[in-house]
């Protein structure tokens, strides 16, 4: 970003955050200008004043007189505080005005007498103001501070209220300069000349050339200074942040790069690595135009380690395509050599030995390196036709021997229907001897499409799994260790059903519900372990 691009921003920022402040500031602006133009009013009225006197031999109105840092007075304006015009001379010592002069003076209104300026009304009351200073009879003002009083100016030829308003006018001055400093730093404006403003606003309450609370008004500026630094300090933190978050912006923009230019050349992925590279060139442009400064040590260090990384990228890409150029050709050879075995067995009507060379040269073509994308591509094509050529007539063959074998499917789609008509099995030797009847035919009818052969052979399966299952229960049910097992449970049970018998017999007799209810519980369990032992062992002999 240029120096005139961060003005322009910073103008606008600036704009947008004081333009609360600017509204404010305008009615204290409003006033001020009033007050001006009321004093620059009543100067011309006293200047006009003075050419009549001139003429007619009259008395010259005085402008306020204010005081100097010492005992020493000048005649100053009201409104610009400027030195005033020399004193006009005694009649009888200065020439008379011309009669052009003359002429051209305004006249008064005849009904109305010439009146006195008019003074702007302070933003301090009268009241206000009398606590701070007094008027004397010829119009000298004085200002109380601690208990001292000091001099401030003269203002003769108005009345007390009208010298002392106009000096506490000079007050308000600095207070609503104050207060529009105060709104600056409420709205987190830029801090900009603010202690230059403190300052000014200091050396101005030090001449005393004023009525008010001075002392207030210098608390308040100190607390305004303070606050001022603390804004300072909050700007300084806020642009240290932000510059920190640039340099680290430029650092991973470098870091990167050197992430890339680091990899190896054999496994990097040039055409999304050289965009990237392209990418945080771009960033690194618009980050060095746009972004905030970060010193020239800094910005050259970064630079020089980020264009190293660049040179290293270029040149290990260039070497990258050197060498793949000079490897096109041997993949090239090499890939050749292979269309030429898979095109001499293309022809070939030993299916199975054909068909295991073409995955012998699918691997090695797979294991060759790889040509330029436009050969390689080209060289696949011719590979793939060939392949395409025996497998076209293998296919072929294959359909013939499946037309023969249709029959066959239909022998043995018939033995599957009566195999399944086995099932359920309730008879395990009659299932027995019709299943081997049905594989004896099985066999003797010979091979089925290649299509039918996995449902075929899955159907008379399901039927043999059946009868093995069939034949494995009926030996579970006749081992004599399983009925040792079973008996011998039995006798326990039945003794364990004696004993609560006799448990819940002696407890009704007892009367003891708690006893009783916890025999019929044992005993109910008990009982029903023994009928399902009973049923198993049915069912075993």
């Amino acid at each position: 970003m240029t120096d005139s691009q961060k003005s322009d921003e910073t103008a606008a920022d600036l704009t947008e955050v004081t333009a609360p402040v600017a509204d404010q500031a305008d009615a204290v602006q409003a006033t001020a200008e009033q007050a001006t133009v009321g004093e620059t009013v009543a100067q011309a009225d006293v200047d006009q004043e003075g050419l009549a006197a001139q003429a007619e031999g009259g008395e010259v109105p005085v402008a306020p007189v204010e005081a100097a840092g010492d005992e020493s007075t000048a005649i100053q304006s009201p409104a610009e505080e400027a030195p005033a015009p020399a004193p006009v001379p005694h009649p009888a010592a200065r020439p008379a005005p011309s009669p052009a002069a003359f002429a051209a003076r305004p006249k008064p209104a005849a009904a109305a007498p010439a009146a006195a300026p008019a003074p702007v009304a302070s933003a301090t009351s009268l009241a206000e103001a009398a606590k701070w200073g007094r008027v004397e009879g010829d119009g000298h003002v004085f200002l109380t501070i601690d208990g001292d009083e000091h001099p401030v100016g003269q203002y003769p030829g108005v009345s007390k209220d009208e010298a002392l308003a106009y000096f506490a006018r000079k007050h308000d001055d600095i207070v609503a300069q104050l207060l529009l400093l105060e709104q600056r730093i409420s709205s987190k404006a830029p801090s900009t000349d603010m202690q230059k403003t403190v300052t000014h606003l200091r050396e101005q309450l030090a001449e005393r050339n004023m009525v008010g609370d001075l002392r207030s008004t210098e608390a308040r500026l100190d607390t305004v200074s303070a606050q001022v630094a603390e804004l300072e300090k909050a700007e300084k933190a806020e642009h240290d942040a932000v510059r920190s978050a640039e340099l680290a912006a430029r650092e991973a923009i470098v870091a990167e790069a050197e992430e890339i230019s680091g990899q190896d050349p054999a496994q990097i992925q040039w055409k999304t690595s050289s965009a990237r590279m392209n990418d945080l060139f771009e960033s690194w442009k618009t980050a060095q135009k746009s972004g905030i400064r970060l010193g020239r040590s800094n910005e050259d260090a970064l630079w020089k380690r980020f264009r190293a990384a660049r040179t290293v990228f270029d040149r290990h890409r260039r070497a990258y395509f050197s060498q793949l150029d000079s490897t096109n050709s041997a993949a090239k050879s090499a890939k050749e050599k292979l269309i030429a075995d898979a095109e001499a067995l293309s022809s070939s009507t030993d299916w199975g030995f054909a068909a295991g060379e073409y995955r012998r040269l699918m691997d090695e073509w797979k294991a060759s390196p790889r040509a330029s994308r436009k050969d390689d591509d080209a060289l696949w094509a011719r590979f793939r036709a060939a392949q395409d050529v025996f497998f076209t007539h293998r296919q072929a063959a294959n359909e013939e021997i499946d037309q023969e074998y249709a029959a066959n499917l239909t022998v043995k789609e018939a033995l599957l229907v009566e195999a399944n008509s086995i099932l359920p099995v309730k008879d395990l030797a009659a299932a027995k001897k019709a299943l081997q009847s049905v594989r004896d035919r099985w066999e003797e009818a010979g091979k089925v499409p290649r299509a039918d052969m996995g449902r075929i052979e899955a159907g008379l399966r399901k039927v043999e799994d059946a009868v093995r299952h069939a034949e494995e229960e009926k030996w579970q049910r006749s081992n004599p260790e399983t009925k040792a097992r079973t008996n011998s449970a039995l006798s326990q049970l039945e003794a364990a059903i004696s004993g609560l018998q006799d448990d819940l017999a002696k407890a009704e007799k007892a009367g003891d519900q708690r006893k009783i209810k916890g025999a019929r519980e044992a005993l109910e369990a008990r009982q029903a372990w023994l009928d399902q032992i009973q049923r198993s062992a049915s069912e075993l002999s």
